[in-house]
């Protein structure tokens, strides 16, 4: 039986304990056996020169297979050179965890987004805005809506580059405020799409406090969805829209390590069957 690490740092695996058990049960359904592993217990690096791995400081082989939740694509990319297959890979951990990264490859598939600047934290002057107000700042490494920042006015933008801790971009806010489409992606496979409002926010996020629903897409949005599906080799992504004033979706970001409380409390679908289907048959390939 293919043998595999759900890999985890603590405290998110103390808020996450039922999705954890929830996946090693479905990843035993289909034979295959995942065990929980702690980050902080985890040691990577180099010795003797040779790669090694440890847990609790004892030398351990690699596993077969990794499914990663935290954001550290030198841990993905270690592992990926021990022989392992990680879930997401590397080159998909370090892409859709730098919010510039994803726009500067997202740009080359044709697809409509909204202005977007990329500032080193270095480079930001606080005397000039880099463009004419409203519009957001994001820090490139920020996740679930936090490291965002409405920007209003000179005010707001000295007070911003006092508090960003890394590199940013900035992005025109010409679209519908506090409304986002949110699909879920399981390899090639286009899983729900959940469309999240929030009245109170510019952010939609369903954590911050907004309402959501599923969201049938028409035939244009699945072939824009389609074309950065086929691009990437994905384990289990959301890629999220913004909403443009015409209505046309607009590209956001790629969550890496999604999670998926909102489309199971808005529908029966097993995305984590999914997803370990979908590691089973990469297995199987290789």
């Amino acid at each position: 039986m293919p043998t595999g690490w759900l890999i985890y740092n603590q405290i998110d695996a103390e808020k996450n304990k039922a999705y954890i058990d929830w996946f090693i049960e479905e990843a035993q359904l289909q034979q295959l056996s995942l065990v929980l592993v702690l980050r902080e217990e985890l040691t990577i690096g180099i010795k003797n020169n040779r790669r090694i791995i440890t847990i609790k400081n004892m030398p351990v082989s690699p596993p077969q297979f990794a499914i990663v939740r935290t954001i550290e694509p030198l841990l993905n990319l270690h592992l990926e050179a021990c022989g392992s297959n990680v879930f997401n890979s590397a080159h998909i951990s370090q892409i859709c965890n730098n919010k510039a990264l994803t726009h500067h490859y997202i740009m080359d598939l044709d697809i409509p987004m909204v202005d977007t600047l990329y500032f080193k934290k270095a480079d930001i002057q606080a005397s000039q805005a880099p463009m004419p107000f409203p519009f957001v700042i994001k820090e490139v490494a920020g996740r679930g809506g936090n490291e965002v920042y409405f920007i209003k006015e000179t005010a707001d933008w000295t007070q911003c580059i006092e508090t960003v801790s890394t590199d940013i971009i900035a992005q025109s806010v010409k679209v519908k405020h506090g409304k986002d489409l949110r699909v879920f992606v399981v390899g090639k496979d286009i899983i729900a799409a959940v469309l999240r409002e929030n009245p109170a926010d510019f952010r939609a996020n369903f954590m911050l406090g907004g309402s959501a629903r599923i969201y049938e897409l028409n035939e244009k949005e699945r072939f824009t969805i389609e074309k950065i599906v086929n691009h990437f080799d994905f384990g289990m992504v959301g890629i999220d829209f913004l909403i443009a004033l015409n209505g046309e979706l607009l590209f956001n970001e790629i969550e890496d390590i999604v999670g998926s409380r909102t489309l199971s409390t808005l529908s029966d679908t097993n995305i984590v069957r999914a997803y370990v289907t979908h590691i089973k048959k990469v297995l199987v390939s290789n």
